[in-house]
């Protein structure tokens, strides 16, 4: 794939901000026609970008529609029908000490927003936040991964063959072009990706004080307490870990098992994993690959054939790295030590829940966390006393699918919300306005007054 030039990414932002300025992107049709033309967009190239998924990451046709494709376009749908509502100011009463006046608050775009996407889900995650730039009334530069080859040269074709570049362009290349990127004025910055690389583009949007929004990872625990469904909990679980070969940021990382459910966890979950890839997946049509070479090795160093409890198998000329799981494993196990972000699943068996509950916040807040039981009250104790980002109950992943749940992390796992309403949210500036009448001045708060401090108190309190 060709790098575009640093004089060239100068040019389109240069476009973009004049574009902008121009106020052709704040209105209700313009940010209407801009999402129903990525809309068809996508379903014009729907084809072309499945077929790339398929080629970085061996994904199927029913995991790349169901997990790239067919939410964009629900999120799309959702914007649409909302999209009046959300931009409609909000008038309120002000208060007592400022009547006679009047207020209201409205949302108004940033600007040129930099969209900075991963190679995991290399099409969901990149147009994702730019259907809340684009109802928010911004407009967009892209920057997909370079890992994701494939991808980003099919996001450059849809994007070339549908948009004027001033309202939206894809600029490709790797990490000099990225920095080119973080080097420019743009007016919001949204990430999708590693905690390391996170920290880079926080460090460059502080030069300029740029508001950012940092979509990033952790380790995500599961609990599996003695009250569990074991059926339901191998079956979520093997598809929340194992889809996209692991490599999602709000899978599983790791299990937290109590030891009286754990040997027939793990049996439920190996048949479970057989059921769904074959006795062997590297023949199956649902299991897709690593990334690279290079994180292949890194995983491959992660793994620890002695501890396996099912899978291990691999072949670095395909990329193929079985549905794998290990235990019982310890804290200090280098399992434990980063986000796998790939098909192995570490399981720990606990005893005592509260020493449980106090081992995971030791480690950075994780994006995610997921409980399955049919206890309430361990359910509440586990949500109340760890810190995270979002999660599920008896469920794994799902959460990220709503349009009605704001996603986001905390801590380390990130900053700020997005999907459905909370996407026009964080691509808006809040604006505030109080307008006070002309005809009656009584300038209370004027230097040359000499009101009551007793009236004043009595007032603002």
């Amino acid at each position: 794939m060709i790098e575009t030039t640093k004089q060239e990414i100068e040019r389109r932002f240069n476009e973009q901000q004049e574009y902008f300025r121009s106020g052709k992107t704040l209105g209700y049709q313009a940010r209407k026609s801009l999402l129903k033309t990525l809309k068809a967009a996508i379903k014009k190239h729907e084809s072309k970008l499945i077929e790339a998924l398929n080629k970085d990451l061996g994904k199927s046709e029913f995991e790349a529609y169901s997990n790239e494709i067919g939410i964009l376009y629900k999120e799309i749908n959702h914007s649409l029908k909302h999209l009046r509502r959300s931009m409609r100011p909000r008038n309120i009463t002000p208060d007592l000490h400022l009547l006679p006046g009047s207020a209201r608050i409205q949302k108004e775009p940033y600007g040129v927003t930099l969209i900075i996407a991963p190679w995991n889900y290399p099409v969901q995650l990149q147009l994702s936040p730019l259907i809340g730039a684009f109802a928010a009334g911004n407009t967009a530069i892209l920057k997909p991964s370079e890992l994701s080859s494939a991808t980003a040269q099919s996001l450059t074709d849809m994007v070339k063959d549908c948009f004027d570049p001033k309202a939206l362009c894809v600029i490709n290349g790797g990490i000099e072009t990225t920095s080119s990127l973080l080097g420019l004025p743009v007016d919001y910055i949204f990430f999708t990706g590693s905690v390391p690389v996170g920290k880079i583009v926080m460090k460059a949007a502080s030069k300029r004080l740029t508001p950012i929004t940092l979509e990033l990872g952790g380790k995500s625990p599961v609990f599996v307490t003695p009250s569990a469904k074991l059926d339901t909990a191998a079956k979520r679980i093997a598809w929340g870990k194992y889809n996209n070969t692991g490599q999602t940021c709000v899978a599983p990382d790791y299990a937290l098992v109590h030891r009286s459910v754990y040997d027939e966890f793990v049996d439920k979950l190996k048949k479970t994993v057989a059921l769904f890839y074959g006795t062997n997946p590297l023949q199956s049509p649902d299991y897709g690959r690593i990334i690279n070479q290079r994180h292949f090795d890194r995983l491959a160093e992660m793994m620890t054939p002695e501890l396996a409890l099912f899978g291990g198998e691999r072949d670095r000329e395909s990329l193929f790295i079985a549905p794998t799981a290990y235990g019982p494993v310890d804290w200090s196990h280098p399992l434990m030590a980063d986000e796998i972000f790939g098909p192995l699943l570490p399981i720990l068996i606990y005893d005592d829940l509260d020493q449980a509950i106090k081992e995971v916040p030791n480690r950075p807040k994780p994006l995610a966390l997921y409980v399955f039981s049919q206890d309430k009250q361990e359910i509440k104790k586990i949500d109340r006393s760890i810190s995270f980002g979002g999660g599920g109950i008896n469920c794994t992943v799902l959460h990220v699918a709503s349009t009605k749940l704001p996603f986001g992390g905390v801590g380390s796992s990130g900053m700020g919300h997005y999907h459905g309403e909370s996407s026009f949210q964080v691509f808006s500036h809040t604006k505030s306005m109080l307008k006070q009448p002309t005809l009656l001045d009584l300038g209370l708060a004027y230097p040359h007054k000499r009101i009551s401090l007793k009236m004043v108190k009595r007032v603002l309190r």
